[in-house]
């Protein structure tokens, strides 16, 4: 019986070419296993091995993403796989979301089963968890000795042709309602389980409900006429040609703009980057997504005490709750710092 080919996807930090010095680099084949693909031929066994491996920047791959994809399944393509798996790509963001479309993108374009894995507030899971399996990894690299055990064995249970369970192979819910057929009655299982909880007795939900975090508002601001103000926007907001290069989906970055002596956000020095909605408006005045023109005037009248000269931007379309909360508490730190007393937080 012949081995299965595999395919492997690592970025270029995993390949041994460097960090951020190195995202840049353009897809690449090698051929063999490399990096964490040693341990993954190990796991594999005698079913499968790792024929090719390809490597591509983080950077490269999230700002230049349909080049990417393209170059990326021509290589794949070219060694006729069986079988493809991109990563562990851990909690790192923009490796997990270009893992994520991969996976996503080889198995709609070549139909072969494809596997992932990353930390479940990897952006990339939020984004990609419908549409491919992803094994849950622990936050780091630290977990590999874990992650690759538990992916390749996730990984040649789908090449058989097998459906991976969440409880048995550690993959996130896709969130994928299936109907099935029970001896029991529905309010008959929820009486059960009911009884279950109330007697401290082990129970296991048929639907498991989001965790979702709850903020408590803070106390008004008590005069407002001496307070600064910073604005904030998941619009998309950005200087003309987006220096940052934020993405218009799924955003991985924000930007910090001075506007110091600015009192009008003008179409010539001002743009939006958001995608997903029509940004002829927000293009024609910034002002209507991000109103620095109107705090000026309540800034010249006295009905707030300042403007403060910095305002921070990114994307909403698509991007990750875990990337909103990484953006947010380093940029609130530094809004803090520099006495801030309220935020205006605007979105498209």
């Amino acid at each position: 019986m012949s081995k299965l080919r595999v395919v492997h996807y690592i970025n270029q930090f995993f390949a041994g070419l460097g960090g951020e010095e190195k995202a840049d680099v353009k897809p690449e084949i090698r051929e063999g296993k490399v990096g964490p693909g040693m341990a993954f031929a190990a796991a594999l066994g005698q079913e499968a091995e790792i024929v090719a491996t390809v490597v591509c920047g983080d950077s490269f791959y999230g700002e230049n993403m349909e080049e990417a994809r393209k170059l990326v399944l021509d290589m794949v393509k070219g060694q006729k796989a069986h079988l493809f798996i991109a990563g562990p790509a851990f909690n790192a963001g923009r490796y997990g979301v270009a893992c994520g479309d991969i996976c996503k993108a080889v198995s709609e374009e070549l139909g072969i089963p494809v596997l992932t894995g990353m930390y479940i507030e990897n952006p990339g899971a939020d984004i990609y968890r419908k549409h491919v399996s992803i094994v849950q990894t622990g936050n780091s690299a630290a977990d590999m000795r874990n992650a690759v055990p538990a992916m390749a064995k996730a990984a040649l249970k789908l090449a058989r042709g097998e459906d991976l369970k969440a409880s048995e192979d550690g993959v996130m819910e896709k969130g994928i309602r299936k109907n099935m057929y029970r001896e029991a009655r529905g309010s008959q299982r929820a009486v059960d389980m009911l009884i279950a909880k109330l007697s401290g007795q082990p129970f296991e939900t048929e639907y498991p409900m989001p965790d979702f975090d709850r903020v408590p508002p803070n106390p008004a601001v008590e005069d407002i006429s001496k307070a600064k103000i910073a604005l904030v926007t998941s619009g998309g907001i950005v200087p003309k040609g987006n220096p940052d290069n934020i993405e218009a989906s799924s955003a991985t970055k924000y930007g910090k703009y001075d506007i110091d002596g600015v009192t009008d956000l003008t179409s010539d020095a001002y743009q939006t980057a958001h995608g997903g909605y029509d940004p002829v408006y927000a293009n024609d005045d910034p002002d209507r997504v991000l109103p620095v023109d109107v705090l000026r005037d309540m800034e010249k009248e006295g009905v707030i005490g300042g403007l403060h000269r910095y305002f921070y931007s990114t994307v909403g379309n698509g991007t990750s709750v875990a990337n909103s909360v990484g953006f947010a508490s380093k940029f609130a730190k530094e809004l803090k710092e520099d006495g801030v007393d309220a935020v205006i937080l605007t979105s498209t």
